[in-house]
């Protein structure tokens, strides 16, 4: 019999399947059954609209981002090609043209 993760929001240890869904019974709180593939194999990143994101994906900023280092900033909308995912606080790897090489958080980005 398979294991299935515990819900993400409640913990709750009585999830279910139900198709390619994970459903709580305790919470209500439903989401798709790869995500939990790819939470057990460790890190997990979500765009600011809770999508999951991979490496290669396209992002858009969503809010004007200060560059440090740098009198400019980084304008809302500024489309972002070919992210790569890694470790640590800001966890998006990125070249955007104008700018070079970056590092984004998450939570400033949502996928295309």
């Amino acid at each position: 019999m398979q294991s299935l993760p515990h819900c993400p929001k409640c913990s709750s240890e009585f999830t279910w399947q139900e198709g390619e869904q994970l459903n709580c019974p305790e919470c209500g709180h439903e989401w798709p059954a790869n995500a939990a593939a790819a939470e057990e194999e460790g890190r997990v990143v979500r765009d600011a609209n809770g999508n999951l994101l991979a490496d290669g994906d396209a992002v858009t900023v969503i809010k004007d981002l200060k560059v440090k280092g740098s009198s400019s900033t980084l304008k809302i909308g500024t489309k972002v090609k070919s992210i790569r995912l890694v470790e640590g606080d800001h966890n998006i790897d990125c070249k955007i043209d104008g700018f070079g090489q970056m590092k984004l958080k998450s939570e400033f980005v949502k996928k295309n």
